[in-house]
Formats: C-alpha cells, sequence, structure tokens
C-alpha cells in the first residue's frame, strides 16, 4: 500500500518536472519560464517529501524547507532582473536580451 502510494507521487512529480522542463524549453517570455523553474522545484520538493514519509524520516521535510528557502532569495533576485529587463526593453521575449550575450573581439 506505502509503496503503490509512493510511486503516485513520484509520477506525479515527474509529471511535473516534465512539464516545467517543457516550459522552459519551448517558451520565450521570462516570467513564464521563471513559472517552469519554480513548478520543476516544487517537483522537486514533492519527491523529497514523499520519500521522507516512505522512510519515516524528517530529512526529506528539511531538505524541502530549505530548498523552499533558496527558492524563495532565488525569486527576489530573478524578479528583480525581470523589472530591470523589462524597464530596458519594454518587452519579456528572451529573444530581445543580446546585451548579456559576450561581445565579438576584433
Amino acid at each position: 500500500m506505502i509503496a503503490g502510494s509512493l510511486f503516485s507521487y513520484i509520477v506525479v512529480a515527474m509529471l511535473l518536472l516534465s512539464i516545467g522542463l517543457l516550459g522552459v524549453i519551448s517558451r520565450k517570455n521570462i516570467f513564464v519560464i521563471y513559472m517552469s523553474i519554480e513548478l520543476m522545484l516544487n517537483a522537486i520538493n514533492l519527491i523529497f517529501i514523499a520519500l521522507g514519509r516512505h522512510h519515516h524520516s524528517m530529512s526529506g521535510h528539511i531538505m524541502a524547507m530549505m530548498v523552499i528557502a533558496i527558492a524563495a532569495a532565488e525569486a527576489a533576485v530573478f524578479l528583480s532582473l525581470i523589472v530591470v529587463l523589462y524597464r530596458r526593453k519594454k518587452s519579456l521575449d528572451s529573444d530581445i536580451f543580446r546585451t548579456l550575450a559576450q561581445k565579438e573581439s576584433l
């Protein structure tokens, strides 16, 4: 019974991870890419918590809390970057932001 439940959680987490990866690869809007990355982080959290519960340990929950804390710091940096890039280019299309690329030397 528990092994079947663990398998169900892992299947849902892999589905969420796949949707997030597809969003990162296929979308050009920076905000949508950011939301896809957050979806992948939540899929990893689901796996940590499911494995921790399966092994009757709090280590999975602790790891999930650490990932949430790191994601909060990453969210602050990434959202401020989105605001700065939008103010400069008036768009969130990732193809416009070539200023981050390295310039060619002559």
